[in-house]
C-alpha cells in the first residue's frame, strides 16, 4: 500500500471515528446509546463519515503535507 493511502486511512479514519463518537454523544439527550446502535441510520451515518474522512479529508490533508514537504 502506498504512503498516500496509509496516510489517508490514518487521518481520514481517525476523523470519521471521531465524528461518529461525537455525534453519538451529542444525541444522548434524545436517545440512549443502545437505541442509537440499534438503528440503521446510525450505521449509514458512520460509514458516510468514515468514507468522507478517508477520501475527501484524507486527500486534502495529503496534498497539504506534500506542499509542506516541498517547501522544506
Amino acid at each position: 500500500m502506498s504512503e498516500r493511502w496509509k496516510y489517508q486511512l490514518k487521518m481520514g479514519g481517525f476523523w470519521g471515528l471521531f465524528m461518529v463518537v461525537f455525534m453519538t454523544l451529542f444525541e444522548l439527550k434524545e436517545k440512549t446509546v443502545s437505541q442509537q446502535l440499534s438503528e440503521a441510520n446510525f450505521y449509514i451515518r458512520a460509514i458516510t463519515y468514515i468514507v468522507i474522512g478517508i477520501f475527501v479529508l484524507g486527500y486534502f490533508n495529503w496534498k497539504e503535507k506534500e506542499k509542506r514537504e516541498k517547501k522544506q
